[in-house]
């Protein structure tokens, strides 16, 4: 599904090149369950934009799903990250007047998608993260755990391939994360490609895979048992 080959990434800080990433080569195949780990700045978020194709690498090739990302335009990029890949952030990023339902709906009104077929496809997603009474609840009506909910839900609206999640427990209670963790090992039992970006090793244990970075290289890929 994804291929890195000899990705590197560095950044220009005034008169000075900055390397983040450092001939990085990884393999994902369909329906793996991977937690990324390392310190901060290790280059994970790094790592994880050019795999959301939100940033593209210095140099090297990334491949997803056959298609080689550094040849796509600006406008295909986005149409890959907007119908392929779905994003789940640490701070929720929903928008405040919008109820839960309008938040999960996002992504189709960038695609285009009529009020009525937004309205079929987003509201079984809510159900399906446990909010069908809390569709028409704003932001500030929900617990942390109900936001990253429809933060999920809004993720999933598009029906991705793959999804990406950065310290998705990061802002939440043990029990609220626990929760969310659940969702993401059933959304990956049904067939969802996961990726995410965690400090925690309870979080890392419920992956398949464990990827370490260190100073923008990858120490370690193991299996986990």
């Amino acid at each position: 599904m994804i291929e890195l080959v000899n990705i590197t990434k560095t950044y220009r800080m005034g008169s000075m090149d900055i390397t983040v990433l450092t001939d990085i080569s990884l393999n994902v195949q369909r329906g793996e369950f991977i937690a990324v780990m390392g310190p901060s700045g290790s280059g994970k978020s790094t790592l994880m934009n050019i795999l959301g194709c939100l940033d593209r690498p210095t140099s090297g090739v990334y491949y997803f799903e056959t298609r080689e990302i550094s040849t796509l335009t600006d406008d295909e990029l986005a149409s890959v990250r907007n119908t392929k890949i779905g994003f789940v952030f640490q701070t929720f990023n929903l928008l405040p007047r919008f109820s839960a339902l309008k938040n999960v709906e996002v992504p189709l009104i960038y695609s285009g998608v009529p009020a009525r077929r937004r309205q079929e496809r987003a509201a079984p997603l809510l159900e399906k993260v446990g909010l069908k009474t809390r569709m028409q609840h704003k932001p500030t009506e929900l617990s942390g755990g109900q936001q990253q909910r429809v933060a999920i839900a809004r993720a999933l609206v598009n029906n991705p391939s793959l999804l990406l999640a950065d310290e998705p427990t990061g802002n939440l209670d043990s029990s609220s994360g626990e929760e969310i963790l659940k969702i993401l090992s059933e959304l990956n039992h049904q067939g969802v490609t996961i990726i995410l970006v965690t400090h925690d090793p309870e979080v890392a244990a419920q992956c398949n895979r464990i990827i370490n970075v260190k100073d923008g290289r990858i120490i370690n890929d193991q299996v986990n048992a």
